[in-house]
């Protein structure tokens, strides 16, 4: 079984990952879906997306839990039944889940790519980063601020929140693997921890509550 990593955060956090490298049939074994999430499956073109969907129960097994723990609210964000809160991530042939007891969390497996410069504009201020001059080191510090704010509205969900205008994620180095970042809309202020990995060209970012008004 390819569990590809698990990160204790702290006490309370956990995140998990999966390098998704079976076939369908064997990621089927010893899951029970419910009708829901068959027809789900079912419904899927994508082979790679099956094989993400199954694999994510996969890494729910890990932590003892079944599909039928898991449910969507009208938002489409998980939920576990025992009140343990998850964010999932799917990005080619890697998934990962973060679960944690104590803090609202979010996560984000990114691929590497260069369209990353091109559509910057639309989720940053790119003169922010004018004064890095090497492309990988671009592309890596743009994949990490776009999965941050990804794995940020993850966590917040609600409707308007804008990448641009009300998610701002504080500079950092690639030694440090953390940063913060802040969300204000409608007149409230939050404040969260990033951290980040990268693995085989991808980066997977995740975030939680720092509690600070």
């Amino acid at each position: 079984m390819p569990l590809y990593k698990t990160l204790k955060v702290n006490e309370t956090t956990k995140v998990l990952i999966w390098k998704i490298e079976e076939s369908l049939e064997n990621l089927n074994k010893g899951i029970t879906l419910t009708t829901h999430c068959q027809n789900r499956v079912d419904g899927m073109k994508s082979e790679l997306h099956k094989r993400g969907f199954m694999s994510i129960r996969h890494l729910l097994a890990e932590e003892g839990y079944v599909d039928a723990d898991l449910y969507y609210d009208k938002l489409g964000k998980p939920h576990l039944k025992d009140g343990t809160f998850i964010s999932i991530t799917h990005s080619f042939i890697f998934t990962g889940i973060i679960l944690s007891k104590t803090k609202h969390v979010g996560i984000d497996i990114e691929k590497q790519r260069d369209k990353i410069v091109r559509i910057a504009h639309k989720f940053t201020t790119v003169e922010d980063y004018k004064n890095i001059n090497n492309e990988d080191e671009l592309i890596r510090k743009l994949t990490i601020v776009w999965g941050a704010k990804e794995a940020l509205y993850k966590i917040y969900e609600q409707e308007g929140l804008s990448f641009l205008q009300h998610i701002y994620v504080d500079d950092f180095t690639f030694d440090a693997a953390k940063t913060t970042a802040t969300i204000t809309y409608k007149n409230k202020k939050s404040t969260y921890r990033i951290y980040f990995l990268e693995f085989e060209g991808f980066m997977c970012t995740y975030a939680m509550d720092q509690v600070i008004n």
